[in-house]
């Protein structure tokens, strides 16, 4: 059992959970929780650290059958751990590499794009909601908060797992390569006239979302084939970035189960 912070493993640990350039360097990432170890795929997992009191329920020691981990003492899991009141596991993990072919599904393109989104909860829930609302990949600048930032893979709530994703080092290259492929780009922007509603989203579609404080730039939103605006009552201006990106992505979610029913 390890019982100090300053055994090397535990180091390691509490630098990956807080320096990007070192989950960068070694294309690893720490995720917390229960929910999160039991859908972490298995070939992704690099290794298991449980915090001693973790044991003492016989529903965690048969979660843990078939796994090798590493026993930590209470103290020394609150002092590695990112949250206030720490579950006990967390899962060391690999990184996934994707191309951005692999975030094309034919007329069910569907992608977020998205140019520097600052918090790590956003984030985090666009890609939650993108995979509630069925979208093929999420794209990123250079500039969107780290992926792997310890809150924003929590607030994906596993779906990190599941979603393709793209980090891009130019923004308007990557989405010419999307219209290129057949897909709409649809730039969510206050100024527009078109209403996101009035559209058609039932072949290959992206959304690009601009940053919480200022919105997409204009160079971003120019890259579009058109803008559109999500219409508000009373005196409120505009919604939080995650949550326009998941009004956009249901949308497109539900113009797509409607043309399913009607082809049946």
């Amino acid at each position: 059992m390890i019982t100090s912070t300053a055994n090397q493993q535990i180091k390691k640990l509490q630098v990956l959970m807080k320096k990007a350039k070192e989950r960068k360097k070694e294309r690893v990432f720490v995720a917390e929780g229960i929910k999160m170890f039991r859908e972490a795929p298995g070939e992704w997992m690099q290794q298991v650290y449980v915090a001693e009191s973790f044991l003492s329920e016989e529903g965690h020691r048969k979660l843990l059958e078939g796994y090798a981990y590493e026993i930590v003492a209470d103290s020394v899991f609150r002092a590695v751990s990112d949250t206030q009141t720490p579950q006990g596991i967390l899962t060391v993990l690999r990184m996934p590499e994707y191309t951005l072919s692999q975030l094309f599904a034919g007329e069910k393109t569907h992608i977020l794009v998205l140019e520097s989104i600052q918090d790590p909860g956003n984030l985090g829930t666009m890609f939650r909601a993108g995979e509630g609302a069925g979208v093929s990949g999420i794209i990123m600048n250079r500039t969107t908060v780290d992926l792997f930032n310890p809150k924003t893979i929590r607030s994906t709530m596993g779906s990190i797992y599941r979603v393709p994703y793209l980090v891009t080092d130019s923004l308007k290259d990557t989405v010419e390569e999307l219209k290129k492929s057949q897909v709409s780009v649809y730039a969510a922007h206050l100024n527009s006239a078109a209403e996101y509603d009035s559209l058609d989203y039932t072949k290959g579609t992206a959304f690009l979302i601009g940053n919480e404080g200022s919105g997409l730039s204009s160079a971003a939103a120019a890259l579009a084939d058109t803008c559109i605006r999500i219409p508000m009552e009373g005196k409120v201006e505009s919604l939080n970035a995650a949550v326009s990106a998941a009004v956009l992505m249901y949308e497109c979610s539900r113009q797509r189960r409607g043309k399913d029913k009607q082809t049946v």
